[in-house]
C-alpha cells in the first residue's frame, strides 16, 4: 500500500503529461493543451480556484512572460517580411553562385532557410534542392530526408529559434550561456547527417549537374550583405546590445538586448521592402502568430502552477529524485517532441519539471548537464516524429511516401538522443 502511495506524486505528474498529449493530439492547439494541463495539475492537488488565478495571473504579468513574448513577436514577424517580401529568396539568389560542390549546394539552401524559425519552412527550400539535385541520380526519399534534416541542423544553437529563448528563460540563463552548453547538437547533426545521408557510399550523386556549373556570383559580396543584412542585424545586434546594455544598466534583463536587435533588424527588412508594413499589419492578426505568442502565456502558467502546488517537491522524493529526474529529463521530452513535432511544447511542459526537480533535489550545480539533456532527447523526439510539419510538407512536395522516408529519419534521431546521452555525462 505504501508503495503505490510513494508512486501517487508521478502518476499524478503523468496524467496531467497525458492530457496534455491528447490536446495536442486532438489538434486543440499546443498553448491550449499546456493550459489544460495546468488546470488538471492544480486540480489534483487540491489547488483552489482563487489561488489558481492569483498564480496564473502573476505569471502572465511577470516580466519574463512580457520579454519573451515580445521576443517570439518579432521573431515571427522578422522571418514572416524576408518570406512574403521574398527578400528570404534574394538571400539565396546571392549566395548561389559561391556554391561549386554539388552536396554543398543540397545541404546550404536547407540549412540557410533553417537559420529562419519558421514554421514548415522544409517547403521554402525543396524547390532549391529539386533544382540543386538536377541532372544528378538523387531519389526523391533522399530528396526528402536531405532537405527536412538540414533544415533542422541549427535548432540546439542558434539564437532566433523561440525553444531555445524559451528553454533559456525557464533556466535563469541567457541566451548566449544557454547555446554555450547546448551548440554541440548542431554537430552532431551536421555529422549524422553527412554519415547517414551524403558521404559517397550512401549517395553516389552520378550524373552531370547543370545547376553546379560555375555560374558568376550574382551581385558579388555587396549583394550578399545587402539582403541579409536583417539576420545580420539580429544576431550580431543581440551580441553587440546585450554588451552595451550590461555595461550601462548591469540590472537590466538580457532579453532587453535581444528585442532591441530584432527591432532593429524588423526596420531594416522593412526598409528594404516597399509596401512592407501592410505585410506586417497582416502577420500581426493571423492565427499562428496570435497561437504562438498565447502558447508563450500558457507555458508561464504552467511552469508556476507546477511551482506553486507542491507536487515538485514531492516527486524529488521519489526514490531520491534520480528516478524522477530521468523520466522528466529524457522520456517526457522525447515523448511530447514525438508527438507535437514542436520544440516549443516539449520545452514548455518538460523543462519546468526538470528544473523545479534539479533545486529540489539539491542538485541546482547539475542543472547545466540536465537541462541539455532535456533539449536532446526533445529534439530527437521531434527530428524522429511522422507528424513533423517540415516532413509532411516535404514529403508531399516530392511525392514520397512517407514511411519510406520515415525509415531514414528515425536510426539518425536515435543516435542523436545517444550522444546526448553521452555529452550529459560529460557535463556532469
Amino acid at each position: 500500500m505504501d508503495f503505490f502511495v510513494n508512486l501517487l506524486p508521478l502518476l499524478k505528474i503523468l496524467f496531467v503529461f497525458v492530457c496534455m498529449l491528447v490536446g495536442i493530439r486532438l489538434k486543440l492547439g499546443v498553448g491550449p493543451s499546456i493550459l489544460i494541463g495546468a488546470v488538471v495539475l492544480a486540480f489534483f492537488t487540491s489547488m483552489g480556484a482563487w489561488v489558481f488565478l492569483e498564480t496564473a495571473g502573476a505569471a502572465v504579468a511577470d516580466e519574463k512572460t512580457i520579454f519573451l513574448g515580445l521576443i517570439v513577436a518579432l521573431i515571427m514577424v522578422l522571418s514572416g517580411l524576408l518570406e512574403r517580401t521574398g527578400q528570404a529568396g534574394r538571400i539565396m539568389e546571392s549566395l548561389a553562385g559561391y556554391l561549386k560542390n554539388p552536396r554543398l549546394r543540397l545541404v546550404f539552401f536547407p540549412a540557410l532557410i533553417g537559420l529562419l524559425p519558421m514554421p514548415g519552412g522544409a517547403i521554402f527550400s525543396a524547390p532549391m534542392i529539386q533544382e540543386a539535385a538536377c541532372g544528378l541520380d538523387v531519389s526523391g526519399r533522399d530528396k526528402v530526408v536531405i532537405n527536412y534534416w538540414f533544415r533542422h541542423v541549427w535548432e540546439l544553437a542558434w539564437p532566433l529559434f523561440p525553444g531555445m529563448i524559451l528553454g533559456a528563460a525557464l533556466c535563469g540563463m541567457s541566451i548566449f550561456e544557454f547555446i554555450g552548453y547546448t551548440f554541440p547538437g548542431t554537430i552532431f547533426c551536421i555529422a549524422l547527417g553527412w554519415f547517414f545521408f551524403l558521404r559517397p557510399s550512401v549517395l553516389p550523386m552520378n550524373g552531370n549537374n547543370k545547376a553546379c556549373e560555375n555560374h558568376p556570383p550574382k551581385g558579388g559580396l555587396k549583394k550578399v550583405v545587402k539582403e541579409g543584412l536583417p539576420l545580420i542585424t539580429a544576431i550580431g545586434g543581440a551580441f553587440i546590445f546585450e554588451g552595451i546594455l550590461s555595461f550601462i544598466f548591469p540590472g537590466i534583463p538580457f532579453e532587453a538586448g535581444i528585442i532591441l536587435a530584432l527591432f532593429a533588424a524588423v526596420c531594416c527588412a522593412l526598409f528594404a521592402n516597399s509596401g512592407s508594413m501592410k505585410i506586417v499589419c497582416g502577420l500581426l492578426v493571423e492565427k499562428r502568430f496570435l497561437n504562438m505568442v498565447f502558447m508563450i502565456v500558457c507555458v508561464f502558467v504552467f511552469k508556476d502552477i507546477l511551482g506553486a502546488c507542491g507536487l515538485v517537491d514531492e516527486l524529488a522524493r521519489l526514490a531520491g529524485g534520480e528516478a524522477a529526474l530521468i523520466a522528466a529529463a529524457v522520456l517526457v521530452p522525447f515523448l511530447i517532441g514525438f508527438i507535437a513535432g514542436i520544440t516549443l511544447a516539449f520545452v514548455g511542459a518538460a523543462m519546468p519539471l526538470v528544473v523545479g526537480l534539479v533545486h529540489a533535489a539539491g542538485l541546482s550545480e547539475q542543472l547545466p548537464a540536465w537541462m541539455t539533456l532535456c533539449m536532446f532527447s526533445g529534439f530527437a523526439g521531434i527530428m524522429a516524429s511522422p507528424l513533423h510539419i517540415c516532413f509532411l510538407l516535404t514529403c508531399e512536395y516530392f511525392k514520397v511516401e512517407l514511411y519510406s522516408a520515415w525509415k531514414k529519419v528515425a536510426m539518425p534521431s536515435m543516435v542523436l538522443m545517444l550522444l546526448g546521452v553521452a555529452y550529459f555525462f560529460v557535463l556532469l
